[in-house]
């Protein structure tokens, strides 16, 4: 496995429904959802860029071709921005990384968030993390304690010891959850079955049980648009830090 660079490219998964969300963007996908008066994308295209990031790709679906509207090719945002659409034909959030991965977009070591998190952590240190552990994956996970979401991950000595988001298969260790932003190899994506509908959250469940996960603690919790609450709590953050500025 060769060394991530610093600003190691980002796919952003950018094709769900957003049904929660469908009455106050009825129009739009979840993506472009006004914040502050602006796209979503667009703070979070700029959070990326101060990362460090250069290269984003949007896997698309549900109204994608609003957000090439929107978004472009990036260079707004100081950024290189392609796409993969999936059109209405949804694969799920692991397919549509082998979506790409078939139409030969996929990068061979690859960060990869959804396309309504807003994670202001430093990325550095979690693509370090990742290309000194030497697993194909790597996961940034959050000591939740059930505060945000339902927590699903055991974590210890940098391994994300088990990951499982079915409730059923809940235990008292699972103190933390899935930050939003993981570190793939393009081989995991290989294992994929193509034309598939699988979910990154089973992916992510049997790397944990073969010890292939890797997993990075994070202090700074995050922030989603998924529901009207985090999108109201975003925009808190947002206006809080913009009054400070």
């Amino acid at each position: 496995m060769s060394d991530p660079p610093a600003g190691c490219p980002v796919v952003v998964l950018a094709g769900g429904l957003g049904t929660r969300m469908a009455h106050i963007a009825p129009d739009l996908p979840k993506a472009l959802v006004p914040v502050l008066g602006e796209p979503f994308a667009f703070h979070q295209l700029r959070l990326l860029a101060a990362q460090g990031v250069r290269d984003v790709l949007y896997v698309v679906g549900h109204l994608g071709a609003r957000i090439r509207e929107a978004v472009g090719d990036g260079r707004t945002f100081d950024l290189a921005v392609a796409y993969v659409d999936e059109r209405e034909s949804l694969h799920g959030t692991a397919g549509a990384l082998r979506l790409a991965l078939d139409r030969g977009m996929l990068p061979e070591t690859f960060g990869v968030l959804y396309g309504d998190s807003y994670l202001p952590i430093d990325l550095a240190p979690v693509w370090r993390a990742f290309s000194d552990d030497g697993r194909p994956a790597l996961m940034t996970v959050f000591r939740n304690e059930g505060l945000w979401d339902s927590s699903n991950a055991v974590f210890g000595n940098g391994t994300v010891l088990r990951y499982d988001k079915d409730p059923a298969a809940h235990e008292p260790a699972m103190e933390w959850i899935d930050y939003g932003f993981s570190v793939l190899e393009r081989s995991v994506v290989d294992r994929i079955p193509t034309d598939s509908v699988v979910d990154l959250a089973d992916v992510y469940r049997d790397l944990s049980r073969r010890g292939e996960l890797a997993g990075y603690e994070v202090s700074e919790r995050f922030y989603e648009i998924g529901s009207p609450d985090g999108l109201a709590e975003l925009e808190r953050y947002l206006g809080a830090a913009l009054d400070k500025a």
